[in-house]
């Protein structure tokens, strides 16, 4: 595996703190902005992100991916508010060191087949998770940018901090 599983948590963990940093950007009076009709709203992506990764992670573990686990937690996530979404955003830095502590570096290796794609475990949680959470936090910096954030910069969207303007 290119990352150890130490650096692909810590990896996973900094995605949580960047997007926690984004998130305390939010107007609570623009939660239900979207770009378009058929896109998601401010929380609704929020609510998504308190799912995706673990969820996806868990898949990637058993193989398979588990449909009525995945709704279980899509409606549980949906009945949250901001703050309690905020919580369980906050939650998977710890959540992330459980999943990922319990696979050996076999696990990483063993190839599955997933959503069509057959590789290994970790290049599928880096792919789908990894890689999906710095895509869905650019697109939260972009509902704030849209949303009139205009001193958020690079530094917020890739550090997670404030920068100079």
């Amino acid at each position: 595996m290119v990352l150890t599983r130490a650096e692909l948590t810590a990896s996973l963990q900094n995605e949580v703190r960047i997007l926690l940093h984004l998130a305390g950007k939010i107007d609570r009076a623009q939660l239900d902005y979207r770009p378009t009709a058929r896109q998601r709203s401010t929380i609704e992506l929020l609510k998504y992100l308190t799912v995706m990764g673990p969820a996806l992670i868990q898949a990637v573990k058993a193989g398979t991916f588990d449909v009525a686990a995945w709704t279980a937690a899509e409606q549980a996530a949906t009945a949250r508010d901001f703050d309690q979404t905020l919580a369980a955003l906050a939650a998977q830095a710890d959540t992330y060191a459980a999943l990922l502590g319990e696979m050996s570096d076999a696990d990483f290796r063993t190839e599955i087949e997933m959503f069509g794609n057959r590789s290994s475990r970790g290049s599928l949680i880096v792919n789908f998770v990894l890689s999906g959470c710095a895509a869905y936090r650019t697109q939260l910096f972009l509902y704030l940018k849209a949303c009139g954030r205009e001193e958020l910069n690079t530094m917020n969207l890739w550090g997670g901090i404030d920068g100079p303007a």
